[in-house]
């Protein structure tokens, strides 16, 4: 019988190739539009626990060191910013990270 194959996704903060069940997922959901296309509101920033809200998706290690390093380098806000507007993170959204992997890990 076959082997599955494991995905794999890299952590933001480090680097390192890991297994997706084993990084935390953060996610942008999608710019909420009108019925002309018109953008009427913008996606929010969260951690993504379950790996399964809509969005883009970004992965970091369940370590706080490593989602320090990604919000020192705005691997985040890189990774959210399309060819339009650049993506701010405010500094709850990061506080709440740390609190949540902090305590999950």
């Amino acid at each position: 019988m076959r082997q599955k194959k494991i995905p794999m996704r890299m952590c933001a903060g480090c680097g390192e190739m890991k297994p997706k069940k084993d990084l935390v997922r953060v996610v942008k959901a999608p710019d909420s539009k009108d019925e002309t296309g018109q953008i009427t509101g913008r996606g929010g920033v969260s951690l993504d626990l379950t790996g399964r809200k809509p969005g883009r998706g970004v992965y970091v290690c369940r370590s706080a060191a490593c989602l320090k390093a990604a919000r020192k380098a705005k691997r985040f806000e890189r990774a959210f910013s399309g060819p339009g507007e650049p993506v701010k993170i405010p500094d709850e959204v990061y506080q709440q990270m740390e609190e949540e992997i902090g305590a999950d890990g």
